[in-house]
C-alpha cells in the first residue's frame, strides 16, 4: 500500500515538475533558439537585421490567416506556420519596433472587413468553398501601407525578400528615381525601313507604370544628382563627362543595370551597317571584366525555333534561357522561367581580383562563338556556325559587388570636380550582354481586343528588368538578401528509387508490349484468311494455333498488370520503411538509450549500497 502511495505521489511531482519547467521556458528561455535546418530557414540574415535595426518609428503588422476555415489543408497550414514562425522571429530582433497582430478572419465577421480593406486577396479553397486567407498588411506612423496579398507556397524562397522589402518600403517610402540612358527607340517612332510608325517598347512602358523614369540621350553631360538607379542600355559614343559621371555615381555607392551588346539587331537599319556593338571598355576594365564585342555567343541547346520561308529552322543566335539557365540563388532570377534574347554577348573575368561575380544568366554546356561582323550579315540563319569544338558554358549576365576602382586616376579636364573618389567598398552593377531581350518580340506578342492591343507576355523579360530595377532601388541590406531554402524536405532517397523503377518498368513494359503487338499482328493475319462470307474458317492446326494466341495475349496483359502492381507495392514498402526510419526510428532508439543508462545507474547505485 505504502508502494502505491509512494508511486503516484512520484507520478503526481514529475507531473508538476514538467508543467514547472515549460512554465520556465516559456517565460525565461523564450528569446533563445536554435536553428538547426540545413538552410537556416527559421533564422534572418545580416541584411534583414540590419533593416530591422534601420527602423525608426514602430511598424503594426496584421498578419491574416484562417486557421479554422483551413483545417484538413496539410501544406497550407504548414506554410502558414513557416510565416508565422518567421514573423515571430522579425519581432522578436526588431527590439520593440514591430508590432505583430495575428488575427483569423472568420467568414462575415469585422477581421474579414478588415482583410477586404487592406485590399487582401481570399483564396477560395476552403471546404464548402470558404474563403482562406493567408496574407499580411504593414503600416507604418505615418499610415503608410504595404501588403502581401497571399502568400503563395510556391515562393518561398523569397519569402523572407518579401517580407524585408516590405518593413523597407515601409522605412524609407520616397519614389524611386530610375535614369534611363540610351539612343535606342525605346519610347517608339518612325520605322526608317517600313515608315510606319513603331510602339514603344513594353519592357520600357512597364518600368516607367512603376517609378519615375527620365530619359537621357549619350550626349547628355551627366547624370542627376537625384538617380536612385540607373539603367544603361547599348551605350555608344557616351562623352567622357557622362562617363566620369558614371562613374563616380558608382563609385559613390549608386546602382547601375547596365546591358552591353556585341550586334543590336533589333535595330532597322543593323542590317545594312554590320554589327554595332556597345562601348564601355574603360568601366569594364576597372571592374576587371571583359565583355566580347567581337563575338556572339550561339548554343546548340538554347537555340530557338523560328519560321522561315522553307518552315522552321533552329536559330543559334536566338537562345532561349530556360529555368536551368538562370540562376536560383538571386531574388531577380529566382522565379523566372525563360528569357529570350538574340546575338548574346559573354562576360569573364580578368583574374580573380576586383569585385565580386555573381552570374545571374548562362548559356548550356553546348555554346560556341562567331565573329560579331560576320554573324551580322547572315542571312540564312541555318549556314551559322561556331567552333563547336570548345563548346564551353558562357556567362551572359552577371551581378558585381563589393570593392572597385574608379576608372579615371584623376578629373578630365573641363569636368567639374565634385568630390572625387577613387575606391569604393560598394559597387553595386548588374551587366547584362543583350539589348535585344528587351525589344518587343522577344517576350511578348500583341492582339486586338475590341480596339485595344493587349500584350501577352510569352518569356519573363520584362519581369527580369523590373526585378533587377526593384532590387537595386533597395538599400544595401534588402540587396544582399538571397533566396534562401525551403522549409519542405522531400524524401529524395524514395523519389530517386521511384524514378529508377519506374524506368526499369518501362523496359518491361516496353518488351512486353512489343510481344503483345507481335501476337495481336499474328492474330489480324490468321483473321484474314476468312472465307468469301466474311466468317473465319480454320483449320484445327490454325484453330489452335488462334487459341494459343488469344491465351498468350492474355499472359501478358497479366504479367503486365503484374509489372505495375509490384512496382507499385515494392515503392509504397520503401517509402514506408524509409518514413519509419525517419520519424519513429530516432526517438525509440533515444528511448532505449535512456533506458539502458538508467538500468546501468540502477545497477551501479546497487553495487555501492
Amino acid at each position: 500500500m505504502i508502494n502505491k502511495l509512494s508511486s503516484l505521489l512520484a507520478a503526481v511531482l514529475l507531473l508538476l515538475v514538467f508543467f514547472v519547467l515549460v512554465l520556465l521556458n516559456n517565460q525565461l528561455l523564450s528569446g533563445l533558439r536554435a536553428d538547426l535546418t540545413e538552410d537556416k530557414v527559421y533564422s534572418l540574415s545580416a541584411g534583414s537585421k540590419q533593416i530591422l535595426q534601420e527602423l525608426d518609428e514602430p511598424v503594426h503588422l496584421y498578419f491574416f490567416y484562417s486557421d479554422k476555415a483551413s483545417k484538413g489543408m496539410t501544406s497550407l497550414r504548414n506554410y502558414a506556420n513557416r510565416v508565422e514562425s518567421l514573423l515571430e522571429e522579425y519581432r522578436s530582433l526588431a527590439d520593440g519596433k514591430l508590432i505583430l497582430h495575428k488575427i483569423d478572419p472568420e467568414p462575415f465577421s469585422e477581421a474579414e472587413d478588415q482583410a477586404n480593406q487592406f485590399g487582401l486577396t481570399a483564396a477560395s479553397v476552403g471546404v464548402g468553398g470558404d474563403a482562406v486567407y493567408l496574407g499580411l498588411a504593414a503600416r507604418n506612423a505615418y499610415d503608410d501601407e504595404k501588403i502581401i496579398p497571399f502568400f503563395d507556397p510556391q515562393k518561398e524562397s523569397t519569402l523572407e525578400y518579401e517580407l524585408s522589402k516590405l518593413l523597407y518600403q515601409l522605412s524609407d517610402p520616397q519614389p524611386v528615381k530610375v535614369t534611363l540612358v540610351t539612343d535606342l527607340s525605346v519610347q517608339g517612332g518612325q520605322n526608317p525601313m517600313t515608315g510606319r510608325f513603331d510602339p514603344p517598347w513594353t519592357s520600357f512602358t512597364q518600368l516607367q507604370q512603376l517609378y519615375e523614369v527620365e530619359t537621357l540621350g549619350s550626349d547628355a553631360a551627366g547624370l542627376p544628382t537625384d538617380t536612385n538607379v540607373l539603367v544603361l542600355v547599348h551605350p555608344q559614343n557616351l562623352s567622357e563627362s557622362m562617363l566620369f559621371s558614371i562613374d563616380q555615381y558608382l563609385i559613390k555607392g549608386g546602382k547601375a543595370l547596365i546591358f552591353l551588346d556585341p550586334h543590336h539587331e533589333s535595330d532597322p537599319m543593323a542590317a545594312m551597317g554590320g554589327a554595332n556593338g556597345s562601348e564601355l571598355t574603360l568601366m569594364l576594365d576597372a571592374w576587371g571584366v571583359e565583355f566580347s564585342t567581337d563575338q556572339v555567343v550561339l548554343d546548340a541547346a538554347a537555340g530557338l525555333e523560328i519560321r522561315t520561308q522553307t518552315g522552321t529552322t533552329r536559330h543559334l543566335g536566338f537562345l532561349g534561357l530556360d529555368k536551368s539557365l538562370l540562376d536560383e540563388s538571386d531574388v531577380i532570377t529566382r522565379d523566372l522561367d525563360m528569357i529570350n534574347g538574340a546575338s548574346f554577348g559573354y562576360f569573364s573575368r580578368q583574374g580573380n581580383t576586383g569585385p565580386d561575380w555573381q552570374p545571374l544568366l548562362h548559356s548550356s554546356e553546348s555554346a560556341a562563338v562567331t565573329d560579331s561582323s560576320a554573324y551580322a550579315m547572315v542571312r540564312d540563319v541555318s549556314q551559322l556556325d561556331g567552333d563547336f569544338d570548345q563548346a564551353a558554358r558562357r556567362t551572359l549576365a552577371v551581378r558585381l559587388s563589393g570593392s572597385a576602382s574608379s576608372a579615371f586616376e584623376s578629373v578630365p579636364e573641363g569636368v567639374d570636380n565634385a568630390g572625387y573618389q577613387q575606391q569604393t567598398q560598394a559597387l553595386n552593377v548588374i551587366l547584362v550582354g543583350d539589348t535585344d531581350l528587351l525589344t518587343d518580340r522577344f517576350w511578348v506578342s500583341q492582339s486586338n481586343f475590341f480596339g485595344q492591343t493587349i500584350y501577352t507576355p510569352f518569356a519573363n523579360n520584362g519581369d527580369f528588368l523590373t526585378n533587377a530595377v526593384e532590387n537595386l532601388s533597395g538599400s544595401e541590406a534588402l540587396i544582399s538578401i538571397r533566396s534562401r531554402g525551403t522549409f519542405s524536405r522531400p524524401f529524395e532517397v524514395v523519389n530517386a528509387l521511384t524514378v529508377k523503377a519506374e524506368k526499369s518498368f518501362r523496359e518491361q513494359e516496353k518488351r512486353l508490349q512489343q510481344q503483345l503487338d507481335e501476337t495481336e499482328s499474328q492474330l489480324a493475319q490468321l483473321q484474314e484468311q476468312g472465307g468469301e462470307s466474311g466468317a473465319l474458317v480454320l483449320s484445327q492446326q490454325q484453330q489452335q494455333m488462334l487459341e494459343e494466341f488469344m491465351q498468350q495475349k492474355i499472359d501478358i496483359r497479366k504479367a503486365l498488370r503484374d509489372v505495375r502492381h509490384q512496382l507499385d507495392k515494392d515503392i509504397e514498402q520503401l517509402g514506408t520503411l524509409l518514413k519509419f526510419i525517419n520519424i519513429a526510428l530516432a526517438p525509440i532508439v533515444l528511448v532505449l538509450l535512456l533506458g539502458g543508462l538508467f538500468r546501468l545507474l540502477r545497477a551501479s547505485k546497487g553495487r555501492s549500497l
